[in-house]
């Protein structure tokens, strides 16, 4: 299997430390909400625009670990990808980990396949990690928020607590059928929110992953240069 190295900081309540991790299994999350009255509404109007309606909810799509980036800039094909942000949990040989990262999908390629229209983007991913114990008692106080900058005009894209996703643990025990714990070497998205105002192409993407209780965050931002289709 492939092995994506990246180094991470990783974080405690106590201590910081540089890892290589290798990543050998990349999953993206999908229709992973808890209010499930929503989710049926937002995939029928998904259809209308040729989205197929996806074999279960929640879905896990698996995508080629190579994908995985820490870089502060990607290159897509087209000008029709666009970000969404998505607390990105790692299974690690001490446990389970926590950060954050985008699930850059080409929206075009979405209504051909969606599986295809997430092979087709890197997923970028902030360089630091808190570990999910850390976390766990208060989770759903954590939040999400992300900016895109169009023309040189920053503005909100997403914000809103993990809490409107399925807990990790739930998620985790959907895509392993009952175990709560990840195979090792595996990244998992897990699922996203609402975007302000409609989704759209940016030329830059930041994120942030915020815990409130503990008075912390992770940040990550990246660019996007959009490569020519010339046939």
């Amino acid at each position: 299997m492939p092995n994506n190295h990246k180094t991470f900081e990783c974080i405690t309540k106590g201590s910081v430390e540089r890892r290589d991790i290798a990543i050998s299994n990349l999953i993206i999350a999908g229709w992973t909400g808890r209010d499930k009255a929503a989710i049926a509404a937002h995939i029928e109007e998904l259809a209308l625009f040729g989205v197929p309606r996806p074999a279960s909810t929640p879905i896990f799509y698996r995508v080629s670990a190579g994908l995985l980036t820490i870089g502060d800039r990607i290159q897509t094909m087209g000008g029709d990808g666009s970000g969404e942000i998505e607390p990105v949990y790692f299974a690690l040989e001490d446990g389970l980990w926590v950060g954050v990262g985008s699930d850059h999908t080409d929206r075009k390629a979405e209504t051909q396949g969606i599986t295809l229209a997430k092979q087709l983007c890197p997923k970028p991913v902030a360089p630091t990690l808190w570990r999910f114990e850390d976390v766990v008692d208060h989770w759903d106080q954590v939040t999400l928020r992300s900016k895109v900058v169009r023309d040189g005009t920053r503005s909100i894209y997403q914000e809103g607590p993990v809490s409107a996703m399925m807990r990790p643990e739930d998620l985790i025990s959907q895509y392993t059928g009952g175990n709560q714990v990840l195979p090792a070497n595996t990244a998992m998205f897990g699922g996203t929110m609402a975007v302000e105002g409609g989704i759209a192409p940016a030329d830059v993407f930041e994120m942030t992953l915020e815990d409130p209780v503990l008075g912390r965050k992770i940040e990550h931002s990246y660019r996007i240069e959009v490569l020519p289709v010339l046939g």
